[in-house]
């Protein structure tokens, strides 16, 4: 190994950037990879939302193209997936797939308690195992739904070795404050929040609050739903953002997320095999310094319709 390479991989490693032999680095084709603080285990940047998404029937048609994204996915080297008992089928259709093409034990689970009172709570924990055929990596209570009922349950789930971290999500901007309430008060291991490039509210506070505390960051609605696209409709890419490895608005969008230092990782969802494969291209290559992070927000802003 040389001298650079050695102070490259040293500070990659000190970020939670880097990844064991045989995956990544952010300096050539190695995947980035950020650290749980709570553990110390490290999870790939990007993972996979399954909102409206893996929520079908039992069709072929309905199946195939959602089997061949989960495969993409997993061929990518995506780990990290998330759902919820409010997604319709989603857990179902996930755990289903997995078991079909045999990479149940490859998925890093993200999945939710969304109900009242700790008896139906603990019905839908054991519905999502039975989904996914396996313990989920962390529960979150999502949306916040009788919290202190859900915390109780999965801190229990916890202490007794079944569950490894525990979490809360919400996905307006409303409930920052709430959510900084909590994690001031509470011992999570994970929060789930909304962060895009044209919406950055959780960088003036929640977010520093999260790395100061130790908590774990997944961020939902990367692209808003989809809606981040309509903005730059005919806009072409700033030639620097090349230098980082981007060469889609995905992978612009994407980057800004996991570029800041206290997210662990970013859950976009999608239908589309070739979807997946620009997702993925974000999770590669080195990541935006604090300037350049500046200049793409700003960009996007200048440039946005």
């Amino acid at each position: 190994m040389t001298r650079e390479s050695f102070l490259k991989k040293s500070l990659l490693t000190a970020a939670g950037l880097y990844l064991t032999p045989g995956l990544v680095s952010a300096f050539g084709n190695q995947m980035l990879m950020k650290t749980i603080p709570s553990t110390g285990e490290q999870i790939p940047a990007i993972g996979m939302g399954s909102w409206l998404t893996f929520n079908v029937g039992e069709s072929e048609h309905e199946r195939a193209p959602m089997r061949n994204v989960l495969m993409e996915f997993i061929n990518q080297g995506g780990r990290v997936i998330d759902s919820s008992p409010m997604y319709g089928r989603s857990e179902q259709v996930i755990g289903e797939l997995a078991a079909e093409l045999e990479v149940t034990d490859k998925l890093w689970v993200a999945t939710k308690v969304w109900t009242q009172g700790k008896a139906a709570g603990k019905r839908q924990i054991e519905n999502s195992l039975g989904h996914f055929r396996k313990w989920p990596s962390v529960l979150q209570v999502h949306n916040l739904v009788d919290l202190d009922t859900h915390l109780e349950t999965l801190r229990s789930l916890k202490g007794e070795g079944k569950l490894k971290y525990v979490g809360v999500t919400h996905y307006l901007d409303h409930a920052h404050k709430q959510l900084a309430e909590i994690i001031k008060r509470e011992k999570l291991d994970f929060i789930q929040i909304n962060f895009s490039v044209r919406n950055t509210a959780a960088e003036d506070y929640l977010l520093p609050l999260a790395a100061d505390r130790g908590v774990a960051v997944i961020i939902n609605q990367p692209f808003e739903t989809g809606g981040l696209f309509n903005y730059i409709q005919g806009v072409s890419l700033p030639a620097w953002a090349k230098e980082y490895g981007i060469n889609s608005w995905a992978a612009y969008f994407l980057k800004y997320i996991i570029s800041n230092p206290a997210v662990t990782c970013t859950i976009p969802a999608t239908t589309q095999v070739a979807h997946v494969k620009e997702n993925m291209a974000a999770c590669y290559g080195e990541l935006p310094d604090q300037a350049t992070r500046i200049k793409m927000k700003d960009y996007f802003k200048k440039n946005a319709l």
